[in-house]
């Protein structure tokens, strides 16, 4: 399992369109017969300013390969660079030390 957290500050655009386009990447991933199921995604907004967080889950290593391949991937990479300040996106990855039985 793989764990990331992409991070930046929200410059360009309306939120209200950004959101719409978060939304319309996670269907792309819960429509995808290959990936359903594979990858956990979440996007949060820091309180309400403008730094944003996803969280990303890749259950098996091919996920995340698979994910990397897709059209619909890409285009939302380069939306997620256009809205970002200065296009200043990092990506994360994250290991679990510990943590509870209830997963969310």
């Amino acid at each position: 399992m793989k764990h990331f957290v992409i991070r930046y500050r929200f410059a360009n655009g309306t939120p209200e369109d950004w959101h719409a386009e978060i939304e319309h990447f996670i269907a792309a991933l819960e429509n995808d017969p290959s990936l359903k199921g594979r990858i956990a995604y979440r996007t949060m907004r820091v309180g309400d300013g403008p730094e944003y967080m996803h969280l990303a889950t890749a259950f098996d290593d091919a996920a995340a390969k698979e994910l990397g391949q897709r059209a619909y991937f890409e285009h939302y990479t380069a939306a997620c660079e256009g809205v970002a300040a200065d296009a200043d996106v990092t990506v994360t990855p994250l290991t679990i030390v510990a943590e509870t039985a209830l997963r969310v």
